[in-house]
Order: structure tokens, then C-alpha cells, then sequence
């Protein structure tokens, strides 16, 4: 989709689940058609690229503050972002790139929406890059709905964190802390108005390779945040800046579904 609802809070507020409710009936934009390089300054501007295999969006949900993202193919960099918004709410926006269907906008190719109980392997590379200054995080954003043509709202949803900076955590609590696919950690559990599991690496991370989205559903699932016959209906990478944000950079992005 063009708008994202997140599911965020910070280290020093309660919950924010109302702040993102209001934002579910906004039509997302449709993508557009694939470019070689393309410049997205719109709230919620979309492009396809590598031939509809992904959708690179702007999704600035959370504010009316400026933010473009240059686009070559499934790499973006976020060449402006005039973003400051309080710690103590919900995240400006979220430029990310997905492959799989979120709020009728579309990739093909992706095989999804996939049964969670039949995923087999699910798995995601991605290279980022990060300024020294600003509040954000890198994080997957994955959606999961018991209706595998759900247009919009999803049931679930699971965040995995790479890296952050600033005082921002996962909606909920801290429940656990677990070894997956590696490396360690911080399990987090919430709702607002819909699941949330998320995922903080205890050691940040750059990049991944072949990062086993199955093994994180399946720790969802154990956590009763998914549903096993529930459907996995997009991967998404990208960033949630509450200040700042420029030079935000996904430099690769891939998903494979075997």
C-alpha cells in the first residue's frame, strides 16, 4: 500500500495505537509503471520496479513534513526528510520497498499471499546504510491476515528491527529474549486493534543475508500473535524516521519464496 499504519510506541510513552487508526481509510496511490531512476516526493507516491517483482513507496502516513526518495530499481535512498516528531508518538513515515499485495497495491511474481502453515522457505536479503544523526529505525514490516484477499487492515503484524537510534521502542512489552536464525533478540508482544510481534536485534546490523522470515512466523505463531492458517501477504524493508531521516539508503533488496 501507499499508507502504512504502524504500530509503534517509545521507550518513554504508552501505547500510541489510536494515533494510527485514523489512517486506514486513505487511498493508497497506484504504482506506477517501472523507471530506471525515478524521484518520489508525494505522501504517498509508489513506483513498481524490476519488472512489478517489487513496489518502492514513499508512505509518509505520519506527518505533512517533506520527504523524496530517489529510486533506481529496488534501491532508494531518502534524499530529504524535514521530519520532527516527538518521541513520545508514532513514527513520521515508513519509505520502504515489498513484494506481495498491501492495500490492493500489488507486486507480481511473489507468490504471495502465502498460507503461514505452507510457507516452506521464506527468505530476505537486504543492504541499508545510516546517518549518524536522527530517530529512526531499519526494520522488516511483515503482514498477515486470516483472508488472503484482505484489502486492507491486516490481523498481524511482525517487525524485524536491525538497528535503531534514539529512545523509540516496539509497541507493548519486552516478553523474551531469544537466538534466531543466528543472532540474538528482544521479543516484543502488543496489540493495537490488530497483532504485533516485533523483533530487536540485540547486536545492530547493517545488512542480512537469506534471513529466514519462516523461522520468525513460526515464533509468532508459538506466540499466538499469527494464526498457522493465516496468510503472510507482504515482506516490506524499510525505515520509520521520527527526526530527520535524510540519507536513509536500502542499497539491495530481495525476497525469494521456495
Amino acid at each position: 500500500m501507499s499508507v502504512r499504519v504502524t504500530s509503534y510506541r517509545v521507550a518513554s510513552a504508552g501505547l500510541v495505537a489510536a494515533a494510527c487508526t485514523v489512517l486506514a481509510t486513505v487511498v493508497p496511490a497506484v504504482a506506477a509503471p517501472a523507471a530506471t531512476a525515478q524521484l518520489l516526493c508525494g505522501k504517498y507516491d509508489s513506483v513498481s520496479v524490476e519488472q512489478g517483482r517489487y513496489i518502492v513507496q514513499n508512505n509518509v502516513w505520519g506527518a505533512d513534513t517533506a520527504q523524496c526518495l530517489d529510486v533506481n530499481g529496488a534501491s532508494f535512498r531518502v534524499t530529504t526528510a524535514e521530519h520532527d516528531k516527538a518521541t513520545n508518538g508514532a513514527p513520521a513515515s515508513y519509505p520502504s520497498v515489498y513484494a506481495g499485495c498491501h492495500y490492493q497495491n500489488c507486486t507480481t511474481g511473489s507468490d504471495l499471499p502465502l498460507r503461514v502453515d505452507s510457507m516452506g522457505s521464506v527468505a530476505s536479503s537486504w543492504s541499508t546504510s545510516s546517518p549518524a544523526q536522527g530517530v529512526y529505525n531499519v526494520a522488516y514490516d511483515l503482514w498477515f491476515d486470516p483472508d488472503a484477499g484482505e484489502p486492507a487492515q491486516n490481523a498481524a503484524e511482525l517487525m524485524i528491527w536491525l538497528k535503531y537510534q534514539g529512545d523509540i521502542q516496539p509497541i507493548g512489552s519486552k516478553v523474551d529474549t531469544i537466538e534466531l536464525d543466528g543472532a540474538r533478540w528482544d521479543v516484543w508482544t502488543g496489540n493495537t486493534g490488530w497483532n504485533v510481534i516485533s523483533f530487536v536485534r540485540t547486536t545492530p546490523a547493517n545488512s542480512v543475508t537469506n534471513l529466514d522470515l519462516d523461522a520468525f512466523t513460526r515464533h509468532a505463531v508459538d506466540r499466538g500473535s499469527v494464526g498457522p492458517n493465516w496468510y503472510l501477504t507482504s515482506v516490506q524493508a524499510g525505515f520509520e524516521p521520527w527526526r530527520g531521516g535524510a540519507g536513509l539508503s536500502t542499497n539491495s533488496f530481495s525476497v525469494s519464496v521456495n
